[in-house]
């Protein structure tokens, strides 16, 4: 800004911002785990997509394995269970 303050002004250190792959299966030259939207892009890729507006709905399917990719994200990186940060936060699981 004006005084010289960093200021975020879209995300930082989330799946979709950085890379985060599992230390224990790295192995170079290989495809790491995706703990990001890929998993939809690979979806909608072969889905026969053209890219057109609106999207096609996402199946159920698709829905539950990005979720499920980015809880675990979230628990290797605090190395707490999502279910704990929603209990304290009042929320519940979707």
């Amino acid at each position: 800004d004006s005084a010289g303050r960093i200021v975020v002004g879209d995300e930082v250190l989330t799946p979709d911002s950085s890379r985060f792959w599992p230390a224990d299966g790295y192995e170079p030259g290989r495809s790491q785990p995706s703990f990001d939207k890929q998993y939809v892009r690979d979806w909608a890729t072969g889905s026969g997509w053209d890219k057109t507006p609106p999207a096609p709905a996402l199946p159920d399917d698709v829905v539950a394995g990005t979720r499920r990719r980015y809880e675990e994200a979230y628990e290797r990186i605090t190395g707490q269970p999502l279910s704990k940060w929603l209990e304290r936060a009042g929320a519940s699981p979707a």
